[in-house]
C-alpha cells in the first residue's frame, strides 16, 4: 500500500453540483463561534482595568471643603457654576475612579447628605474631595 497519494494527486478538484463554492473568508468564520473558554477575555479584560482607592481627607482639607459649601449655602440662589471633583466607586471590583462634573448647583439635599446639580446629577457629600469655581475667588484669603 503506497502512501504517497499518487493515485488521486493528478485528479481534477470535485466541484459540487448542490452547494456552490465557499469562500474562504467564510470558510474560516463557521468555526469562529466556538469558543473553549466563553468569557475568559472579559475576565481578563475586566482583572487589568485599573482602579483608584478613595482618598480619605485629612482635616485641613474636611475644612476647607466644609468652608466652600458654606459659601456655596450662602450663595446658592445666584445658581452658581461650580466644578465638583468626586469618587464613583466601581460596581464590580474594589476602588473606583475619580471624575469632575461642571454644572449649576440646585441644591443641597441633607436627606440624602448629597449636592443635586440642575442637571438631576446627585453628588454625595462623602464622595466630594474638591469644589472649583468663580464664587470662591473672592474667598481666596479663607481658602
Amino acid at each position: 500500500m503506497k502512501n504517497d497519494y499518487s493515485d488521486i494527486i493528478n485528479m481534477p478538484h470535485h466541484v459540487s453540483r448542490k452547494h456552490p463554492r465557499m469562500q474562504s473568508s467564510e470558510r474560516a468564520t463557521q468555526f469562529g463561534s466556538f469558543a473553549a473558554l466563553t468569557g475568559h477575555s472579559d475576565m481578563l479584560n475586566e482583572s487589568a482595568r485599573r482602579t483608584s482607592k478613595k482618598i480619605e481627607l485629612d482635616e485641613d482639607m474636611k475644612n476647607i471643603l466644609d468652608i466652600k459649601q458654606g459659601i456655596l449655602r450662602q450663595f446658592m440662589d445666584e445658581r452658581p457654576i461650580i466644578t465638583v471633583t468626586y469618587f464613583i466607586p466601581d460596581d464590580k471590583k474594589e476602588g473606583g475612579r475619580y471624575t469632575d462634573v461642571t454644572g449649576i448647583i440646585k441644591r443641597e439635599d441633607n436627606s440624602e447628605k448629597c449636592l443635586v446639580l440642575e442637571s438631576g446629577e446627585k453628588i454625595l457629600f462623602d464622595d466630594i474631595i474638591d469644589i472649583q469655581g468663580d464664587i470662591f475667588l473672592s474667598f481666596t484669603c479663607i481658602l
